[in-house]
């Protein structure tokens, strides 16, 4: 019978979320800056957009115009979400550090080299959070395609309880969306190597998320009270 259940909102609840992201997110101000350097390239080529945890869902709806293929985690509750990208537009693919991780970075890598755009959450399924993990280094050094990085803020936002405090800007909230100049990954690292990319591109993304942050005058949102509305 659980399972029954289980497969019942499996078929409602992405398709119900969908539809409400897309209005709920609709009502928001977006103010975006340096943007140029991804649109101008994705005229043309593939590449990998990054970004924390805490930002997927309001991203999903971002790149709807932009359909990417997206790293979901393999658990089962993780079939809501890969449900959720499938419709707004996204190929899920299903892996984690600790589950199916090393297959899903293979198809991710396939996807990119045959015309499609990569997302990924660049602190893992599960954390620490806004600590990048290998995985977007190694896509981007097999691939050669440029990483992206990316990160939001909102002046109203809800602050989940959730590892990453997961944020969903109210409506008719200010968002202030900020990406990073490509970053290039060279082929054939060594594990120092992968290491020195991975603080160099967990600290870009910091840098982008301080920014937006700032931008709209709230703290940064791990250092809010959980569940805050403002």
């Amino acid at each position: 019978m659980a399972d029954f259940w289980y497969r019942c909102s499996l078929a409602i609840v992405p398709r119900l979320a969908a539809g409400l992201i897309r209005i709920w997110f609709a009502t928001c101000r977006l103010r975006v800056h340096g943007d140029g350097p991804l649109r101008e390239y994705v005229l043309h080529d593939t590449g990998i957009a990054a970004f924390w945890h805490y930002s997927f869902l309001y991203f999903f709806y971002y790149f709807r115009k932009f359909p990417a293929a997206v790293m979901v985690s393999a658990s089962k509750d993780g079939e809501y979400i890969a449900q959720l990208a499938r419709h707004l537009g996204h190929v899920p693919v299903r892996g984690s550090s600790n589950r199916g991780g090393v297959k899903a970075l293979r198809e991710m890598i396939d996807l990119l080299q045959k015309g499609r755009n990569s997302a990924i959450v660049a602190d893992g399924s599960q954390g620490p959070a806004r600590r990048l993990q290998a995985g977007c280094i190694l896509m981007a050094s097999k691939s050669g395609k440029p990483i992206f990085p990316m990160a939001w803020a909102a002046d109203r936002a809800i602050v989940f309880k959730s590892w990453d405090r997961t944020v969903v800007p109210l409506p008719f909230a200010t968002i202030a969306l900020y990406q990073g100049e490509p970053f290039y990954v060279p082929p054939a690292l060594s594990s120092t190597q992968v290491e020195e990319y991975r603080l160099e591109l967990e600290q870009r993304l910091n840098s982008l998320y301080d920014k937006a942050w700032q931008e709209v005058g709230r703290p940064p949102h791990d250092a809010a009270v959980l569940g805050e509305t403002g």
